[in-house]
């Protein structure tokens, strides 16, 4: 039997849809996504609770990926430093075939089943890490064997397909097997596959950053100050905090480098 990711799209004909039937038929498609990933929330949480205190001892989180799901890894890890105010190397992003992977697809990069875990040694991965492996198919042999030799060596591994009886799962301490069914062009899973590990990748870098602290209410308040549009966003923040004065909030903001920071001082003071 197919995987679910291989079945033939519900949709024939393509070709000969207008550009509003293509468009609605994509929309009706992703709109089963969110209630695909409802449906893993409690295997999302339960990967997330045994992260939480892995990072908060000093662990990093690696994802490794191939293709599409490898270059969903890296950009979620690319985030968390601008967003969160977190070191570059705490949140990782490993694609098969290596950062030119990012841009160009490197023929039978991910077919080897040493690659990944040579890949993650050269960030020294240990024990206190968790490692995460996407793999739409749940059969990527870059990410199985990867998380295989994590196992053999006491590292906490995690995994997110949208397949289920699939050999990723056997090397998964916790499997997030998201099913979206088939894609709306069969077997492209850089749309509702990739989709829903968008979003499940936000959701556990999301939840994660909030449970070590590096949110506070709602808001951003270790975000990198790397543009015009987040320092006024930090000023409001502190104005809305604090009562100050924008031109104040702002001469504190760039003083101190961050908004945790600078509230942190304007209550100090007073």
């Amino acid at each position: 039997m197919k995987k679910l990711t291989e079945q033939d799209s519900k949709y024939r004909n393509l070709e000969q849809m207008t550009t509003h039937d293509i468009l609605t038929n994509m929309n009706r498609e992703d709109k089963l996504v969110a209630l695909a990933v409802a449906k893993v929330i409690p295997t999302i949480a339960a990967l997330v609770d045994d992260i939480h205190p892995r990072m908060q001892a000093g662990g990093r989180l690696f994802y490794i990926g191939a293709g599409t799901s490898g270059r969903l890894g890296i950009l979620d890890a690319s985030e968390c430093p601008p967003t969160f105010g977190v070191p570059h190397d705490l949140v990782v992003g490993l694609i098969s075939g290596g950062d030119g992977a990012i841009r160009k697809a490197v023929e039978y990069a991910e077919d080897s089943v040493t690659a990944a875990y040579e890949d993650l040694l050269s960030h020294g991965v240990d024990e206190r890490d968790t490692v995460i492996g996407i793999a739409a198919s749940g059969t990527t042999p870059y990410v199985i064997g990867g998380l295989s030799a994590c196992q053999d060596n006491g590292i906490l591994t995690g995994s997110i397909t949208c397949n289920p009886n699939v050999p990723i799962l056997a090397v998964s301490d916790h499997s997030i097997v998201c099913e979206v069914g088939p894609e709306f062009i069969t077997g492209s899973t850089r749309l509702k596959s990739g989709t829903a590990q968008k979003m499940i990748l936000n959701m556990i870098s999301t939840s994660v950053m909030i449970r070590l602290g590096r949110v506070l209410d709602n808001k951003m308040v270790d975000m990198q100050l790397s543009n015009q549009k987040l320092v006024i966003r930090g000023t409001h923040m502190i104005v809305e905090a604090t009562g100050i004065s924008e031109d104040e909030a702002k001469t504190i903001l760039l003083e101190q480098g961050s908004v945790r920071s600078a509230v942190d001082f304007i209550r100090g003071r007073n």
